[in-house]
């Protein structure tokens, strides 16, 4: 259990207590106790002689999951089943895996009778970019849209992906779009072309046995939920139910829970009031709140765990602010609950959010309870913000889900020593791209490593001469200890030309086990880099694993000579592909550090700190939506209303942008123990004054209490 975390309360002991053959529904906002009364009614359930294999935990994302896997990973748990954790899409997967041959000619499949090749996010993109890619740059698709292609196929499926996720035909994404738009009659055909490549998409999938993630869910609640035998099987599976986070999960599987729920002997369902922070993936607190008529009781939690009093006036006064609403909450004391960092430029700013950091751990202050938050963490904010952290030598961790794999410098070094060590890709990297991954790879600077480069390689024949063939004065200057780490690694290299070429995860694991992770190399004690190696290394399995059974009979792939997986997968990085969510990058992290992380990222997290910056307040990141031309969060939405005339309107887009940032505003105080720290500077990151309504709420609260 947390440190931070008081003994059970009367109600949390009851609940973690209670029989084993009712269902609860328990309701609250962050910080008070309900993830900590499920994971006790979890342990509980256990010691009582529960079979672990016939309880199922659900949670909307992975990362959810965290404070129930610690308990089930924990020693003190008993030899036997397993508690099955899991997501909607998860459990979507394996039925389809299990009950293929059941739902795969119903569901239109063109060989029923092969075995199904499942997508991730990554390898959906890659087969959405073969198909798309020839339309954009032969038809003229998307014309009139500027948009970099990663963002454009990531768009796409997400109009699949919320036409499974909501309920309706994923024939009918562009007459929803269309029906709702209101302005330049060129998006219309933008819609069109939208549904075009979609309708393409899905073809696809159905001729070649993919599935991505919504005609897994399809499948899953179209065709194999109704079936008796699949109900039958998940009925005498699981029994027993705790589902965290419901207000976050999307509306399907809340019709899945809905149906079920008569069948569990017992449910826990737990849901956080005033949050729905992943609308924008489909997640619907409205429908989440309706499975509370499934239960035998609701509970409400009140008594905030975390949050001191000044922090809870504070929240409430702020959302009122933001919402504005008639009846003003006065703030008092609010030199308790936050502090203003102010200068003139953005920089500035930046040495003073690390300086009041250094002061806070002087004080004594661990580094897991600050943590440095902005709506937006952009490459030059989060470079800018860990370098100085460094500087200080303050320990810090970030995590930037929508980051791909090819903007961290880590593989952007194994992707370039891949490319040296396979000719026959026939990629040449130039040699700013060698310098830096000799930089990280032999742990030198820049200077001797571009001086190593200019003299060794040759880019046209990608040609790596030896250490012993440069001038005696210019080895000098690299220096004989960098000189012996580079033959280590080109030796290696030519040995491994030598042979046949191994799948590219097995070359990344030989190369970072015999070399680059040994004493005085780049990977040796870099955390960090180690973690996006193994997050780079599962990238390339999982791309793999769902290309080997389909690569010789994909339509359009099967006439490439020379077709290469690794090659392949360079390719889809330098298109922009974005790497899938891994939960290395948030179990391996170093948790006694300062995380930096964008602000919704640390509520998905769902655990509280005592410290919070919050920067550049003044900034309309703060409240602006990002820009999906492609898409709609909220007109592919079941809370839509469809009627025939109703459009989108920008009083539409400010109502929802000012409900989200009261949510968000609330969910950070619930989650902040001691106090947060505004970050502000005349000029923001941009380069201009910032007076957005974050900032505007803070003003009020600042005239009610002077």
């Amino acid at each position: 259990m947390d440190p931070f975390t008081p003994p059970l309360s009367l109600i949390q002991q009851q609940i973690v207590e209670s029989p084993l053959d009712i269902r609860l529904f328990v309701r609250g906002t962050a910080g008070t106790g309900k993830t900590t009364t499920g994971v006790e009614r979890m342990r509980y359930m256990l010691v009582q002689g529960i079979p672990a294999d016939s309880i199922l935990m659900l949670t909307p994302q992975r990362t959810l999951q965290e404070p129930y896997l610690d308990l089930l990973y924990s020693p003190e748990r008993r030899a036997g089943g397993e508690v099955t954790s899991a997501t909607i899409g998860g459990l979507a997967k394996r039925m389809c895996d299990l009950f293929w041959p059941i739902a795969a000619e119903a569901a239109g499949f063109k060989n029923p009778q092969l075995p199904p090749a499942f997508l991730t996010l990554e390898t959906a993109q890659y087969y959405m970019a073969h198909l798309v890619r020839p339309l954009i740059e032969e038809k003229g698709y998307f014309q009139s849209l500027t948009i970099n292609r990663n963002r454009l196929y990531s768009q796409i499926i997400d109009g699949l992906n919320k036409a499974a996720v909501v309920g309706f035909p994923y024939t009918e994404i562009a007459a929803r779009l269309d029906s709702a738009w209101f302005g330049d009659p060129a998006q219309r055909r933008i819609y069109a072309d939208v549904q075009e490549c979609a309708s393409l998409f899905r073809a696809y999938c159905l001729e070649n046995n993919l599935l991505d993630f919504s005609l897994q869910l399809e499948m899953f609640t179209n065709f194999l939920w109704p079936q008796p035998q699949v109900r039958d099987y998940l009925s005498s599976q699981y029994q027993h139910l705790i589902y965290d986070n419901v207000e976050e999960d999307i509306p399907r599987a809340h019709d899945i829970v809905h149906e079920w729920m008569s069948d569990f002997q017992s449910a826990l369902l737990i849901y956080d009031d005033e949050a729905g922070y992943r609308n924008f993936l489909g997640g619907d607190s409205v429908t989440g709140a309706a499975l509370s008529e499934d239960c035998d009781q609701v509970i409400s939690f009140n008594e905030s765990f975390v949050s001191s009093e000044s922090i809870i006036e504070l929240s409430d006064g702020l959302v009122s602010a933001i919402r504005s609403t008639e009846r003003q909450i006065p703030v008092s004391g609010n030199e308790r609950a936050f502090e203003i960092l102010t200068s003139r430029f953005y920089p500035e700013m930046l040495d003073q959010v690390v300086g009041r950091i250094m002061q806070l751990l002087e004080e004594g202050m661990p580094p897991s309870e600050i943590v440095v938050l902005a709506p937006y963490l952009s490459d030059a904010l989060r470079f800018s913000i860990t370098n100085r952290l460094e500087e200080k030598k303050i320990p810090w961790r970030t995590n930037r889900p929508s980051r791909s794999l090819r903007d961290e410098t880590a593989s952007q070094t194994l992707l370039t020593l891949s490319a040296l060590a396979h000719p026959h890709w026939n990629v040449h990297p130039n040699k700013y791209d060698v310098a830096h991954a000799f930089m990280f790879a032999l742990n030198t600077d820049l200077v001797r490593a571009q001086l190593l480069t200019d003299i060794v390689y040759r880019q046209k024949d990608l040609r790596l001469s030896t250490f012993e063939e440069i001038k005696p004065e210019m080895q000098e200057r690299i220096t004989y200890a960098l000189g012996e780490r580079y033959t280590t690694l080109r030796m290696w290299l030519m040995t491994y030309r030598e042979d046949a070429p191994l799948p590219l995860d097995f070359y990344l694991r030989k190369l970072f086990g015999e070399v680059i992770s040994q004493p005085e190399y780049g990977f040796h004690e870099n955390m960090d880099a180690v973690r996006i190696a193994a997050s780079l290394i599962e990238s390339i399995k999982k791309f793999r694993n769902a290309m080997e059974p389909s690569t010789t009979n994909l339509t359009g792939l099967e006439d490439q000579s020379g077709f290469d997986l690794g090659r392949e997968y360079l390719t889809m990085l330098a298109d922009g592909v974005i790497a899938a969510q891994y939960l290395e990058s948030w179990r391996s992290e170093n948790k006694d550090a300062v995380l930096v992380a964008p602000a919704y990222t640390f509520l998905m997290m769902n655990r509280p700190a005592a410290i919070q910056f919050w920067i550049d307040p003044g900034s309309s990141g703060w409240v602006e939506r990002l820009s999906q031309p492609l898409t709609h969060p909220y007109v592919l939405s079941r809370e839509w209303d469809a009627s025939p005339g109703r459009l989108w309107t920008d009083t539409d887009e400010v109502t929802k942008e000012t409900e989200s940032l009261a949510r968000l505003v609330g969910g950070l105080l619930s989650r902040c123990r001691e106090r947060i720290i505004l970050a502000m500077s005349d000029l923001g990151e941009s380069g201009f004054e910032g007076r957005g309504v974050l900032l505007r709420a803070f003003q009020h609260i600042l005239q009610q209490t002077s």
